[in-house]
């Protein structure tokens, strides 16, 4: 949750005034950094299955950087999850991935229709602080517009962190969305007066001099779903209200201007990209007290096969046995 440019960093930590948390780490008033409430059940987290590939046929390989698959069987530890944004436990490995999932899916078919995804972040000035979190939503979402961000998605972050005064209190927004006509100019540019200047860049400084909102897109993303995911590990909910939502969209990626088909979640291979099964482990090692989500095995041990697909009995055929 740091900025490249330091002189901005420094710009907005000054301009927003850092107010200090209410007794729990993480926590103002009923606001909670996500993973910072009461584990759900004593099943979070627990080990629940394995899902892998026995394709070893299809493993026989060696990769560029060395490291030799065959006779290896991809293992995927499936453990139980409550997917609570407040859950210790089950918000990084659960909820999280859950919605990074969701929303790349939702943004990859926007981009089709609306260009690149750019990472923003748009902090909020203080004299907007004592704003309820509908209506400050609502506002940058107006600050946005007025600046060409045409739609995407608000991920609502509370709190800032910092090595002396730890997390504190300066509600901001990261957002996953569209650029009217596209960041790259501004990205590529070799200098020059941007506050002269009709781009992104010169739109941004005339908003934070009229306004006080301050609006900087971070560089080029790897993935999508790694900048959701992290993002979401870092962001903010109410405490009390069941049906908080974290992110929320708006513009062009609304749910009533932009309709998407849900996608059903596909677990495959990273080596052959078959489908993974549910498969039993018979060998001598630990696998299930692994900290490990994914590893590769070997198929045999001692010379024994030591992986199988677990049979999955139909209802018919359980009831007959009775």
């Amino acid at each position: 949750m740091t900025f490249s440019n330091s002189s901005l960093n420094q710009e907005i930590k000054d301009d927003l005034g850092a107010k200090p948390l209410e007794k729990a780490w993480g926590a103002y008033g009923d606001y909670r950094l996500v993973g910072n409430g009461d584990v759900t059940n004593g099943y979070c987290g627990k080990f629940a299955r394995f899902k892998g590939c026995l394709r070893v046929d299809l493993h026989n390989l060696i990769t560029l950087d060395g490291v030799n698959y065959a006779g290896k069987v991809f293992v995927r530890r499936v453990r139980f999850s409550c997917g609570k944004p407040s859950c210790p436990i089950c918000y990084k490995s659960g909820w999280a991935v859950r919605e990074a999932e969701n929303i790349k899916h939702r943004l990859v078919e926007a981009s089709k229709r609306f260009g690149v995804v750019e990472h923003l972040v748009c902090s909020v000035p203080a004299k907007d602080y004592g704003l309820a979190l509908g209506a400050l939503r609502r506002k940058v979402i107006k600050m946005l517009t007025k600046i060409g961000v045409v739609g995407g998605v608000l991920i609502f972050h509370a709190f800032r962190y910092n090595q002396r005064k730890g997390w504190y209190w300066s509600p901001h927004f990261h957002v996953m969305g569209f650029i009217l006509g596209g960041y790259s100019r501004c990205r590529h540019c070799k200098g020059g007066d941007c506050y002269a200047c009709d781009g992104f860049d010169g739109k941004t400084y005339k908003l934070y001099r009229e306004n006080g909102y301050i609006v900087k897109v971070f560089d080029e993303r790897i993935t999508i779903f790694g900048t959701a995911w992290y993002q979401l590990n870092h962001s903010s909910y109410k405490v009390g209200v069941k049906r908080f939502h974290i992110a929320t969209w708006f513009g062009n990626c609304s749910y009533r201007k932009l309709k998407v088909t849900p996608k059903m979640r596909k677990e495959v291979c990273p080596i052959c990209q078959h489908d993974l099964v549910e498969i039993l482990y018979f060998g001598s090692k630990s696998l299930s007290l692994s900290e490990e989500r994914e590893s590769f095995e070997d198929y045999e041990e001692e010379g024994q096969v030591v992986f199988a697909e677990k049979v999955k009995r139909s209802v018919a055929v359980a009831r007959n046995n009775f």
